[in-house]
């Protein structure tokens, strides 16, 4: 059988250097690497778009990375050839859920009564009526996304952060791709945006074999090597 090419998909506030430690490792490893851009719209608009990378981008099987929203995305990717998805630090919403729903009740530090708490909301030009870009605060960025990382990364995170829209975070998933799919999870047990008690409820609902990492919501950058091997256990499951 072909080694099959591994595809990461960033969340919010990210882009595709979120998964340069993990690529390195994997492209030391021989594999084909991917790092497509997360449109951070809307699942209508970005599942279709990463379907369509695939489609024309890959050939053979695909192990397909989710970290965050990322992992609400290829919970709705349509693609004959992926093999397998692992889910980092990650929502895996079933037929109907929206982030909104996922969080509420939750004790993420997002899902708070007062969101200018921990957002910058702006508009964009050609925005639906009512929708906005959220921007995480530089604050927010360092007590609750990604804590555990040096203060330098930290500002550069703030710095560079690709916003996503409040519509995304409130349209419904499709059913999800897990139904019919292997899948790992890697819960980020410090994780301070989807509680672990969270994540791990999604993750057993999707059958997922499921490792911890000892990490903030972006444990694939401070803790890699957990996502490394749950990645490699994809690829040859």
């Amino acid at each position: 059988m072909s080694q099959p090419t591994i595809v990461l998909v960033h969340g919010a506030w990210a882009d595709a250097s979120s998964w340069n430690p993990v690529a390195t490792e994997l492209q030391s490893q021989g594999f084909t690497v991917l790092a497509p851009t997360n449109l951070l719209r809307s699942v209508t608009i970005d599942a279709p778009y990463v379907s369509s990378f695939l489609a024309q981008r890959t050939s053979g099987p695909v192990v397909l990375v989710g970290h965050s929203y990322g992992g609400f995305v290829i919970s709705n990717v349509t693609a004959e050839n992926v093999k397998a998805l692992v889910f980092v630090d990650a929502f895996i919403p079933d037929e109907g859920e929206t982030v909104f729903q996922i969080l509420g009740g939750s004790g993420s530090a997002f899902d708070i009564p007062d969101p200018s708490v921990v957002f910058d909301v702006a508009g964009y030009p050609g925005a639906p009526e009512g929708d906005a870009e959220a921007f995480l605060k530089p604050e927010t960025v360092h007590t609750a996304f990604a804590q555990d990382l040096p203060e330098a990364d930290r500002w550069l995170i703030a710095a560079g952060q690709r916003p996503i829209t409040l519509s995304a975070n409130a349209t419904p998933s499709g059913s999800g791709a897990w139904k019919t799919l292997p899948s790992w999870t890697v819960i980020g047990t410090e994780d301070k945006v989807i509680p672990p008690a969270t994540q791990r409820s999604m993750a057993e609902r999707a059958g997922s074999t499921i490792t911890e990492a000892p990490g903030s919501h972006v444990s694939m950058v401070s803790q890699p090597q957990v996502t490394i091997d749950a990645i490699l256990a994809a690829a040859e499951a």
